[in-house]
């Protein structure tokens, strides 16, 4: 059990549910998902495991509250590539721009933070939970809604006829997340950063060409 000092050092940050995320996403960054673990995260918080429940009902609960704060980081992410972009004063150029940084800021998380990325993406949800406020990012939005912002740029550029707007998101987020996957966790894994860079840019290409 944990000494009452380190219940009061932990609690004079005034906010265990935030110790016990932060712990939670420590272990999902080195491990994944499958990592987390509540009574792990409660002694790395410095409380006795009963503590946590106030905050967490159970280990499903603080794996999606983890789950919830790694799609935020891939939302930022995602909007840090949008922001390195460069106008070229052309709306339709620049909607095409930020359609590509959003697939390339997904993707250089899933190769930067392999466990968050499969912690975000990989616990199981529905899409009706995909704009939930939870999974927004610093910039206020999640990466639904984010690639569902510039989907509508292309809309509003002519690039997207309205016809296939409609689902638009599924069939972009697919193909990026399918990348991924295969980079982090399938038979992609071993290649070198030159021929995944080569296979980014050309899926992006299909993307663009595809929507």
């Amino acid at each position: 059990m944990s000494s009452p000092t380190s219940v009061r050092s932990t609690y004079r940050h005034g906010d265990l549910r935030q110790a016990l995320l932060d712990a939670g996403v420590e272990m999902a960054r080195s491990g994944g998902p499958d990592a987390v673990v509540l009574r792990e995260a409660t002694r790395r918080a410095g409380v006795s495991p009963n503590a946590a429940y106030r905050h967490f009902a159970d280990r499903e609960a603080l794996v999606q509250a983890v789950s919830d704060t790694a799609q935020g980081f891939a939302a930022d992410r995602m909007a840090e590539a949008i922001a390195r972009i460069t106008p070229t004063g052309s709306a339709a150029g620049d909607a095409r721009l930020r359609l590509r940084a959003v697939g390339s800021g997904y993707l250089r998380f899933a190769r930067d933070e392999p466990g968050l990325f499969r912690a975000a993406f990989s616990v199981p949800t529905d899409l009706g939970e995909a704009l939930r406020s939870s999974k927004r990012g610093a910039g206020g939005r999640t990466p639904f809604e984010t690639l569902s912002s510039v989907l509508d740029e292309l809309l509003a550029a002519g690039v997207l006829p309205p016809e296939r707007r409609p689902g638009a998101e599924l069939l972009a987020w697919s193909s990026v997340h399918g990348l991924g996957m295969l980079i982090i966790d399938g038979p992609l894994r071993g290649l070198d950063d030159q021929t995944v860079e080569y296979a980014t840019e050309h899926l992006l290409d299909l993307v663009d060409r595809g929507i």
